[in-house]
């Protein structure tokens, strides 16, 4: 769409302001253009197209494993194009294009974290115990912004000295890597020989620490008595002043005991409210529900944020995935993101997770269908992409076809070979009144070009036979200004082609005559002739040159025209001279009288000479 910037003057003024000279380009789904989205969209069609031809009969646990795979494959493909997308950023010295490339890199990282909370929520559907672990693997994955100062850490000559050595510690600490928290607090019980036994406390605290594994069998029940009896320890050892002399493992002893207020001073090294509520339920509720994640949610978020900030829209998706409320974290994606795919992907992921089956929108379709329509029209704004498109509208059972005709008609077709790709969609799929437009466009195209052994193919496969007629005049008109036909191979296997229409089989007959007038089948030749002529295929205007192509027929040492013949081709002159067929005056024209009166000439010496063989053959 284009627009520009107008000025109307206000109320009671008659001067009109001057008007902006800027004219804008406004287009839908801009983020479909971006050249390094293009390998999300072709990988992820790959991805969709495979979850719709999959087993359905599939049940239980290896449906759910077989979504779950799904779901880590949409996640891959975007952290994928992520980190193509971050290194375009880096390398680009454009500092307008390094701010779009960074704003995208942002986006991508924010679509693949409500992806995956998603996929624990509602496709994974972890039980209590599993579903922390599964939390806790997420913040690991997402909360990066710390990473840089662990290796910074680590790299270092002397790690337990370094000023970041604790706050490295306390990150290891607040997302349950215990392994890695291990290690660092051996350099400074090694570094610090006065810190030896507290650090060997803390570790074997640590070490303790129950968590219910994934491949674990104690049950949940068993896992709560030990936290419970973990947690009491830890309690003593605090009480016991075990830290006092060390505040930096006494904030640890706290934060392990679910201290809400001292996981909040290391407020800074969480940087999110979701990361502080992982934290909070892996120290306080280990063993909480699925159902119960709301409550918790929401308090960290409140308690994070206290009361300074509002929320993000982020925050507004990730809070409602934690409320389990599907169809709000749909809408505010939908509102959020500027592109359809993240939604239409989600939805239809949900959807065969049998999530939104009793959701249907007030105008007839499901949630899943409209929002897949909407994303495939965006593919098919795009000169290339509108393929993926085709796909999309194929399995939307109620709107796909209505949207697929609508569509591929204004596809832009320009070039033969783009347009024989669209006639192939069209066919496989009996879309016949497309079929029939495309090619009465790329026939009327080729005409205007002049070449009229494309426009002829194109108004065949149209089955238009006025196209075809039309055609065809033109095809004779040339050959009667050139004296020779052009495109002959195409001519020459016309086969049952050339009954689309009378002027076409009459095109199709008079190449042949031609191909036996070559050949020397001189007989076969007159006789199809004069069918041409007699069975009124060939039209009027034609018939002189007809006539005219009889003329070294007739002057052949052998008689090819019998007597009877000869009367025919006479009575055919006559009813042309005489007006019954063509209305011009052809006595007013020098060129045809000589014509006419060459071709009495000759009919009445072939008549002769006919008369005497037949007289000839019958007295023998």
């Amino acid at each position: 769409m284009l627009v520009c910037e107008a000025a109307f003057p206000g109320a009671g003024h008659g001067e009109k302001g001057p008007g902006c000279p800027y004219i804008y380009v406004l287009r839908k789904d801009q983020d479909i253009y971006l050249h390094t989205l293009r390998k999300l969209f072709n990988e992820s069609h790959g991805i969709f197209v495979g979850l719709q031809r999959s087993e359905e009969e599939l049940s239980g646990k290896s449906r759910k494993a077989q979504l779950v795979g799904v779901s880590k494959n949409y996640r891959s493909v975007i952290r994928a194009c992520m980190e193509d997308m971050h290194q375009v950023a880096i390398s680009t010295r454009d500092p307008a294009l390094h701010n779009q490339y960074s704003t995208q890199v942002s986006i991508l990282s924010a679509m693949e974290l409500i992806w995956n909370l998603c996929e624990i929520l509602f496709v994974e559907v972890a039980p209590a115990g599993h579903l922390l672990l599964h939390l806790l693997d997420w913040v690991q994955l997402h909360v990066c912004d710390v990473d840089s100062m662990v290796r910074e850490v680590l790299n270092s000559e002397n790690p337990s000295k370094h000023e970041l050595f604790w706050n490295v510690v306390d990150i290891f600490v607040l997302q349950g890597r215990m392994e890695d928290a291990r290690h660092l607090l051996s350099k400074e019980a090694t570094a610090n020989p006065t810190s030896k036994g507290m650090c060997k406390i803390l570790d074997d605290l640590m070490k303790k620490m129950p968590i219910l594994g994934l491949g674990n069998t104690q049950t949940l029940t068993e896992m709560e008595l030990k936290w419970q009896h973990w947690h009491e320890e830890c309690q003593r050892y605090l009480q016991d002043g075990t830290f006092a002399s060390n505040p930096h493992m006494e904030s640890i002893c706290k934060i392990l005991l679910g201290d809400e207020n001292a996981i909040l001073e290391k407020k800074e090294l969480m940087t999110t409210w979701y990361h502080f509520l992982v934290t909070r339920l892996l120290y306080s509720h280990p063993a909480v529900k699925p159902v119960e994640l709301r409550f918790y949610a929401q308090s960290s978020l409140d308690q994070f944020l206290g009361g300074e900030n509002s929320p993000e829209p982020l925050d507004t998706i990730l809070m409602a995935a934690f409320e389990f409320e599907i169809h709000q974290v749909i809408k505010e994606c939908s509102i959020a993101l500027s592109n359809w795919w993240f939604v239409a992907h989600l939805t239809d992921l949900l959807d065969h997770c049998k999530l939104l089956q009793s959701h249907n929108l007030y105008f007839g379709s499901n949630m899943r269908e409209f929002l897949l329509l909407e994303y495939a029209s965006g593919l098919f704004s795009h000169h290339s992409l509108w393929q993926l498109g085709v796909d999309y509208f194929d399995h939307c059972s109620e709107y796909g076809r209505v949207y697929l005709e609508l569509h591929i008609e204004r596809i832009p077709l320009t070039t033969e070979q783009k347009a024989l790709k669209v006639l192939r969609i069209c066919e496989q799929r009996q879309m016949h009144e497309q079929v029939r437009s495309i090619c009465k466009i790329m026939a009327m195209k080729a005409l205007r070009n002049n070449r009229l052994g494309s426009a002829l193919s194109w108004s065949i496969r149209a089955k238009d036979a006025a196209f075809a007629t039309l055609i065809s005049d033109r095809f004779l008109k040339d050959y009667c200004e050139r004296g020779s036909f052009s495109d002959l191979d195409l001519i020459d296997n016309l086969g049952p082609s050339m009954l689309l229409s009378d002027r076409l089989t009459f095109l199709g007959k008079y190449r042949e005559f031609h191909r036996l007038y070559g050949e020397k089948r001189f007989s076969e030749a007159a006789k199809l002739l004069l069918m041409l002529m007699t069975a009124h295929i060939a039209p009027c205007s034609f018939w002189m040159t007809l006539l005219t192509d009889a003329l070294p027929l007739l002057e052949q040492k052998e008689v090819i025209f019998s007597a009877e013949q000869t009367y025919e081709l006479m009575r055919c002159l006559e009813d042309l001279t005489a007006g019954k067929l063509d209305n011009r005056k052809l006595q007013d024209d020098d060129i045809e009288t000589t014509k006419v009166e060459m071709l009495r000439l000759a009919f009445a010496r072939n008549l002769a000479r006919a008369i005497v063989k037949e007289g000839t053959l019958e007295g023998s």
